[in-house]
């Protein structure tokens, strides 16, 4: 489960670029109930999404060329230099070559082989996510690629991850974790086939709700739009996906009981 003890690899940090962060700040807060809270004047825009006060998420200007609304997923990393290089030389893109965030900590924004878009946090004062895997919180991230038994091994290469296969309805599923500790217990997110090619590869943010069908609702009555509504999904839960009122993707899952 993912969790705030983050090792080498853990999802630590998602942020979300916008064309209008004062719009897309009001669409969240109006289906999530967050605080959006800025980061001070030196910070260009950017700012938290907070839930009683603990940072759940950020969100910032669109700074690339050409660049699409999305949420980008942050992954953990001691070393974000080296990170970087053995990315590269597995194949990836660096698109922001490492660099300080002030004193939070160290980035780099980076293209995998395939065509998706992560980003390595190396932290400083800011560890990453003060809350998550619990409503209206980063409970899971998925990634949809043309090849995943390739992405597996890359990121395998980079980050450590162990993966298994999951049954899953008409597609192959790949469970991904930490190489820390149990498996099942370090696992954070997972990988697919992609659908959609129009969409190309990429990585997809779920939320944990306690209910999915009013959050659709939700997001709909506050400009959102539905990409797939709600479904039951055997031994995982409700799940739907939605894209806010710029067409940036996020997921949503009502996990199912345990046990």
């Amino acid at each position: 489960m993912l969790g705030t003890q983050f090792t080498k690899g853990s999802p630590c940090w998602i942020d979300l670029g916008s064309p209008d962060t004062e719009a897309a700040a009001a669409f969240y807060t109006g289906v999530f109930g967050w605080e959006f809270r800025s980061a001070g004047p030196d910070a260009g825009g950017y700012g938290f999404f907070q839930q009683d006060g603990k940072t759940v998420a950020a969100l910032g200007p669109l700074t690339e060329e050409g660049a699409k609304s999305a949420w980008t997923v942050y992954f953990h990393t001691p070393d974000a230099d080296d990170t970087a290089k053995a990315a590269e030389t597995a194949g990836a893109t660096v698109r922001l070559a490492p660099f300080d965030v002030m004193d939070a900590g160290r980035m780099a924004a980076l293209t995998d082989p395939h065509g998706a878009q992560f980003a390595l946090w190396q932290p400083g004062t800011t560890k990453g996510l003060d809350r998550t895997s619990s409503p209206h919180t980063l409970v899971w991230v998925e990634l949809h690629t043309g090849d995943p038994a390739a992405a597996v091994a890359f990121y395998r290469t980079v980050l450590g991850w162990r993966s298994a296969e999951m049954d899953a309805p008409g597609m192959k599923y790949q469970v991904l974790s930490t190489a820390d500790g149990d498996q099942q217990d370090a696992s954070f997110g997972g990988v697919a086939e992609l659908q959609d090619q129009a969409e190309g590869p990429r990585w997809i943010v779920y939320f944990d709700v306690t209910d999915a069908d009013a959050i659709v609702k939700a997001a709909q009555g506050n400009g959102g739009s539905v990409l797939m509504p709600a479904a039951d999904i055997p031994d995982v839960g409700r799940i739907a996906w939605l894209a806010d009122p710029f067409g940036a993707p996020f997921a949503v899952l009502k996990p199912a009981p345990m046990g």
